[in-house]
């Protein structure tokens, strides 16, 4: 199984940002094929009351590397990351591994 991991850093206007992930963005991820699971993790503050450096982490999980790539080239999946534009006004990073 593979996993993709996207960490959003903590955006300028988080309710707007959260608004439109829950209610746009992750019904678009549920709808693209091969995806089998979506978690999203919302972060708070560290184990010593330290802000966390990222807002969310989203997992998306595919049966295999060939699932994730027919997964994100699918028109479903193109839509899914299009519309990243729509409220990402931070940063993230991509990070694609095996699910040991």
């Amino acid at each position: 199984m593979i996993k993709l991991t996207v960490l959003y850093d903590v955006p300028a206007d988080v309710d707007t940002f959260d608004a439109h992930y829950f209610g746009t963005h992750v019904p678009l991820a549920e709808k693209v094929p091969g995806i089998e699971r979506v978690e999203v993790t919302r972060f708070g503050p560290g184990p010593d009351g330290s802000p966390a450096p990222y807002h969310l982490m989203a997992e998306l999980y595919f049966a295999d590397a060939a699932a994730m790539q027919a997964a994100l080239g699918s028109p479903e999946g193109k839509a899914l990351g299009a519309d990243v534009a729509n409220f990402a006004d931070t940063r993230s990073t991509h990070l694609v591994g095996t699910v040991a």
